[in-house]
């Protein structure tokens, strides 16, 4: 619960923009791990680290100044897949960075990578292929997103794990 109301505060009270950050590059968002992320085990259960890129995505929002652009067009991101790989975990207290960043989207899907770290060593990495939509319920097109956020041409090549995985979920463009 405690994430949702942290997710909630980073959405409707974001960050200040970052001077100069753009759709590509990197954005940062720290942590703590709390008595309420853990699990039976003591380590961050697996689904809290997915409330968790929810926060750090609306932190990568906030960053590149998009909440005002996409409030005046009533547009908002929801997430189409994701997918994890868990290395080393994260325990009670522990201090970690989630990195956010968009590798490049397609005609329907904005491709992003949110990467765990604690001391710099890696802990888990997470793939994200976000859609927007209108309040009208229709699809905007992820180029237009983009372009909206910062105007930077063409979506840069996808890795192949990624180009590999969109397509074995189902959510690339077609």
């Amino acid at each position: 619960m405690a994430r949702q109301i942290q997710l909630t505060i980073a959405s409707t009270l974001p960050r200040k923009a970052v001077p100069g950050q753009g759709v590509l590059d990197v954005s940062v968002t720290r942590m703590r791990v709390r008595p309420g992320d853990l699990d039976f085990y003591l380590h961050v259960n697996n689904g809290t680290y997915l409330q968790m890129m929810d926060v750090a995505r609306s932190n990568y929002i906030a960053d590149v100044g998009g909440f005002g652009l996409l409030k005046d067009r009533g547009w908002y991101p929801v997430v189409a897949a994701s997918t994890m790989k868990y290395r080393r975990s994260l325990q009670l207290w522990d201090r970690f960075e989630i990195s956010t960043r968009v590798l490049g989207w397609d005609e329907r899907v904005v491709y992003l990578e949110q990467v765990f770290t604690r001391g710099g060593d890696l802990c888990a990495r997470g793939l994200v292929a976000g859609r927007f939509l209108a309040r009208s319920g229709e699809r905007v097109p992820a180029p237009d997103v983009v372009n909206l956020l910062g105007d930077v041409g063409e979506s840069p090549l996808l890795p192949d794990d990624v180009t590999r995985w969109a397509s074995a979920v189902d959510v690339a463009a077609r």
